[in-house]
Order: structure tokens, then sequence, then C-alpha cells
């Protein structure tokens, strides 16, 4: 009688084990990692910041964008692709959201990573106080599938500019100024 009950015991146990596991997968934006992380579209470094998002397809893969614009172009790339999810992060708190539950501010003037200038908001009132303080133009998730994602072409100039520089300086630290010397 004892082993019969432990029986009926475990093959409930494994079933319930079976159940769950058949029903729908349930994911969760994983942490960037700034160091190894890499936009799957433009192959830039995937910063830790409010302009990070990321897509989860059928099969559990996961990859990270740098800008709304990099995922929305991989996603037209990839029709064939079934997405679970995808992910942006709030402008203000960088909380991952679900980008069908997000608000959206664009203004060719808000400088995002890859000049694609559009944000993302938990919060439809933020949103509105940010354009309010700003400007730009309140989307929907459903308008912004409509939106035309073009790079503010100055914005990228001044940003490879800026990298110029940067790099300049670098190697000059690293090999010595030969006129101070």
């Amino acid at each position: 009688m004892k082993r019969q009950y432990v029986t009926i015991c475990i093959i409930t146990i494994l079933s319930l084990f079976v159940i769950s596991g058949c029903g729908k997968k349930e994911y969760q934006p994983v942490a960037i990692n700034e160091k190894t992380d890499k936009c799957d579209i433009c192959n830039m470094a995937v910063k830790d910041n409010q302009f990070s998002t990321e897509i989860f397809l059928d099969n559990g893969k996961s990859m990270v964008f740098d800008d709304m614009g990099c995922m929305d172009k991989w996603v037209k790339k990839n029709k064939d692709k079934k997405i679970s999810i995808t992910y942006v992060r709030d402008y203000n708190s960088k909380k991952w959201i679900d980008s069908k539950k997000a608000t959206y501010v664009y203004d060719k003037s808000i400088r995002t990573a890859m000049a694609y200038n559009v944000i993302a908001f938990i919060d439809k009132k933020d949103a509105q106080k940010f354009i309010a303080d700003h400007k730009g133009k309140l989307l929907s998730y459903d308008e912004l599938q409509k939106h035309s994602w073009v790079q503010n072409e100055d914005m990228v100039k001044e940003m490879k500019k800026k990298k110029m520089e940067m790099d300049s300086a670098k190697k000059d630290m690293n090999t010595g100024d030969s006129n101070s010397h």
C-alpha cells in the first residue's frame, strides 16, 4: 500500500513537470555585458544604457542591439524568424519594458546610440513630460511600426568625428607625444 502511494506521488510530480514544460515560455531580459555584447546589426559594442534593446526568438536565442533603429532593421531583414518578445529600455530608469507596452518619443534632436532618435518610456506621462521639457512626437507601439527609421546623418558625422578624435588622443597617449620630449 505504501509502495503504491509513493509510486502515485512520483508519477504525479513527474506529470506536473511535463505539463509545466509544455506551457508558453517566459523570457526575461538578460543583462548587457559591455565587454562582449555587440549589436547584431552594426556590430558596435552595446552599452548598458537606456538605448539598448533585446529580442528573444521562439527557439530561445536572444540578441541585443545598441539602438531601436538597429533592432527594427534586424526585424525587417529577418521576417522569417519567429520573435517571442522584444524589449526596450525606459529612458529615465533603464528598466526593461516589453516593447508593445512602451510609449515612444521621436525627435531628430534626441541623441541615441546610432542616431535613430527614438526613446522609450514605461509611463506615457513621462513621455509627455519629456516632450513638454524638450520636444518630440509621441508614438504608440503601433505608430512606431509605421515610423520611418532614418539615421540623423549630421549626428552620425558628429559621432564619427568625436570617435576619430578620441582614437587619436588614445594613440597619442599610448605612443607618447613626441613634442613633449
